[in-house]
């Protein structure tokens, strides 16, 4: 299919996303594994076939010269975080909404998606820099925790969350959706805003997603560590030393 990209929105390190005609195109590097766009593609078809959420329909994989790129129906709106930003004394009426959208999502199953534990057993395992007994508590603690086969976004955090003008939410960048524990999904939403400076929001999203979602905030808790490895592991350098210091594996009582 031929495709425009004439009206760049976003421009990341692995990919530009261009905004045309209703779609959205996300054009990926060159070299960029082919397997991990094919992979992309197939988890959001899967998430919107399965469930009843919010997603953008996917249209196509296509090529652009020897770059990749997925196409999707565009949502046309803001983003939570942007909204967030521009009023902040909604910030609390936000962190609800938010969290609401993340339960609802968790209350889904996708049973063809990868399995959350066995993808964090190979992030760990593919992290050399970590210390040999470190790797092996996590890897403990990880067997440990319970299976559970939830639909996780695996990336949940204001910015996926597109609002519309009539306020309906659509929930975006499905590329790390997995099986599993909410827990963990709910740990790494934490670790998102604490990476990203934002403390304090951060500690109120843990208190209220363990209000709402009737889950202790030890159990959320205990799976800090085993995301921040898996984090860690895609070799952010700008994020090595943070998430260094998450990394301990002191049960929280």
């Amino acid at each position: 299919m031929e495709l425009k990209l004439n009206n760049p929105i976003m421009e990341r390190k692995t990919k530009t996303v261009y905004k045309e005609d209703g779609k959205t195109i996300k054009l990926f590097v060159e070299n960029y594994s082919k397997a991990d766009i094919l992979n992309e593609a197939l988890n959001q078809a899967r998430v919107e076939e399965g469930t009843t959420l919010n997603v953008p329909k996917l249209i196509a994989v296509a090529k652009v010269g020897e770059r990749w790129a997925l196409v999707s129906e565009h949502i046309e709106g803001k983003p939570l975080d942007e909204l967030m930003k521009e009023n902040p004394e909604k910030e609390d009426e936000y962190l609800n909404r938010f969290i609401d959208i993340q339960l609802k999502i968790l209350s889904n199953t996708v049973p063809l998606l990868n399995i959350m534990k066995e993808k964090y057993k190979r992030q760990i395992n593919s992290d050399k820099s970590l210390n040999d007994n470190i790797r092996y508590e996590l890897l403990q603690r990880l067997d440990g925790m319970k299976d559970h086969f939830k639909l996780c976004h695996g990336d949940f955090n204001p910015s996926n969350v597109i609002i519309k003008e009539d306020g309906t939410a659509y929930v975006i960048d499905w590329a790390h959706v997995t099986q599993g524990n909410a827990s963990s999904d709910a740990a790494r939403t934490y670790l998102l805003f604490s990476i990203d400076g934002k403390t304090e929001v951060a500690e109120k999203y843990l208190n209220l997603f363990s209000e709402k979602s009737g889950i202790e905030k030890t159990n959320i808790q205990r799976w800090i560590s085993i995301v921040a490895a898996a984090q860690k592991a895609k070799g952010i350098p700008e994020e090595q030393e943070f998430l260094n210091k998450w990394i301990d594996v002191v049960d929280y009582q």
